[in-house]
């Protein structure tokens, strides 16, 4: 039976970390494993992705796809979670549901752009909802309980 006091690691399972630039004994002493003189072995060097002057790989590959500045970042919120919500006694089924109530009741965390409701999940609570859109299957499962949705976003116009 060993004693607490006596508890060591095996031989050789925990080695010392290397000392760089602690002396010629060391093995890793005068130029510390950086090689001799230039840019590299001096301290505070970033060069990757440099090739010399030569264009380096990542801007000779082409660009591919495109960011719209003006995409707005909506908050998906599904069916399943708004009932969720009620059930827990966080949404109140008789007062208008709007972003600030929705953050209030912890089911989304921020309103970025506006809030859009999607169609996954069942609903049986009566709710007055004001989101910026909605998918079609969405509003069809509020209205079916009973419950209005109004939309902020503005409706596209028929193309002609």
């Amino acid at each position: 039976m060993t004693k607490l006091n006596e508890i060591r690691d095996n031989e050789g399972a925990h080695k010392g970390r290397m000392r760089v630039g602690r002396g010629p004994g060391s093995g890793k002493g005068k130029t510390g494993g950086r090689g001799v003189k230039g840019q590299k072995s001096r301290t505070g060097v970033a060069l990757a992705g440099f090739e010399g002057g030569q264009m380096p790989l990542h801007m000779r590959m082409p660009k591919r796809g495109f960011n719209n500045p003006f995409a707005l970042k909506l908050v998906e919120v599904n069916l399943w979670r708004l009932a969720k919500a009620v059930d827990a006694g966080k949404l109140d089924p008789k007062k208008p549901v709007d972003a600030a109530a929705l953050i209030a009741a912890g089911v989304i965390r921020r309103e970025k752009d506006g809030v859009r409701l999607l169609g996954h999940g069942e609903i049986k609570a009566k709710l007055e909802l004001t989101v910026h859109s909605g998918t079609p299957s969405a509003i069809k499962a509020i209205e079916a309980a009973g419950g209005k949705v109004t939309t902020t976003a503005k409706a596209k116009e028929a193309a002609e």
